[in-house]
């Protein structure tokens, strides 16, 4: 992999506001990142209407630290009892979850999704990318699959400009505890893991940016402005698989004076490693899973194990032992 010292001189035309081409020009002399031509400038910070609104709903969700809790949601996935409905469930469920639910901000890719969200939940903003239609299920790597994830990234760092700290989560996560008390005070960006192998330091750790808690920072916002140009360097990769490549650097973050942990998935599982204890798990992601039937399914499951746990008397849940049924249909080939 090119590291930044690599890197042949970046070529930009300027395409927005003045003060946003001076800060990306300062930016990319710093690093100096090469074999990215034709990049529009990001305006973060520019006094648009949509970022004002968007400024209105994150302010209103906020909690008193001025952090956020962050989802996507298209219109595949606001239909009636499918993923939406589930996630939701999964908050009133869980374990002094329905108290963050005030904190939460669905943001719609589609105008469909947005009705649908309002008609659940009470901090909506609708994400109006012009000439993009995300409304349909987006099968994994296909394009738009790819569009709507960068889309996304960029749209986390203009959270991040905006002075708001966030805890992003893919809506096919299920919550069943808080998790803030297992984020590490001194690190800046904290992220789920496919597969952890038992050191949250450790770079060989499989990242899943379906579930990611940053702090808004100097450094922060100037990582997420090189992630999301980044993208030129590897045309068809989506932004997981980019952070993937950076990190084989074992200096990339340092360049950044950023601290990055992984979270362990004794706590953040998902359908790749569970966790193993219920006593323990905060989240389950339906990831290693294709297709929204199969997550349904397989979600649908999860719930009930998990209420099927409540249940329990107290020493019968002390003494563990208590598995999951899942992944079902959602089991690697």
């Amino acid at each position: 992999m090119m590291k930044f010292n690599d890197f042949k001189p970046l070529i930009c035309f300027l395409l927005g506001a003045a003060a946003a081409a001076v800060c990306i020009l300062s930016y990319l002399s710093m690093h100096q990142v090469a074999g990215i031509e034709g990049l529009r400038v990001w305006s973060f910070g520019a006094k648009t209407t949509e970022h004002r609104e968007l400024a209105r709903v994150l302010k209103d969700a906020a909690m008193n630290d001025s952090t956020v809790i962050l989802t996507t949601l298209n219109e595949a996935w606001a239909a009636p009892n499918s993923i939406l409905d589930l996630f939701l469930e999964s908050f009133h469920l869980g374990e002094q979850t329905e108290q963050l639910l005030k904190y939460l901000v669905i943001v719609a890719m589609d105008p469909k999704a947005f009705e649908r969200c309002r008609t659940k939940h009470s901090h909506c903003y609708y994400l109006n990318i012009e000439g993009m239609n995300f409304a349909a299920e987006k099968r994994f790597m296909t394009p738009d699959y790819l569009e709507m994830m960068w889309r996304r990234l960029e749209f986390l760092g203009t959270v991040l400009e905006l002075g708001y700290n966030f805890l992003f989560t893919d809506m096919d996560i299920m919550w069943f505890r808080s998790p803030f008390q297992h984020f590490s005070g001194d690190a800046h960006f904290m992220i789920a893991s496919d597969f952890f192998y038992g050191n949250s330091s450790d770079l060989h750790n499989l990242p899943n940016n379906g579930f990611v808690y940053v702090k808004s920072c100097e450094q922060t916002i100037e990582f997420y402005k090189y992630w999301y140009l980044a993208r030129k360097l590897y045309p068809g990769k989506n932004e997981q698989t980019v952070l993937n490549k950076m990190k084989k650097d074992k200096n990339f973050f340092a360049k950044f004076q950023l601290e990055m942990r992984f979270l362990d998935t004794a706590y953040f599982g998902g359908f790749c490693q569970p966790s193993k204890n219920l006593n323990k798990v905060c989240t389950m992601h339906a990831n290693c899973c294709v297709g929204i039937g199969n997550k349904l399914h397989d979600l649908r499951i999860l719930l009930e194990d998990w209420k099927n746990y409540t249940a329990l008397p107290a020493d019968e849940k002390e003494r563990g032992g208590i598995a999951w049924r899942v992944p079902d249909k959602c089991k690697s080939p």
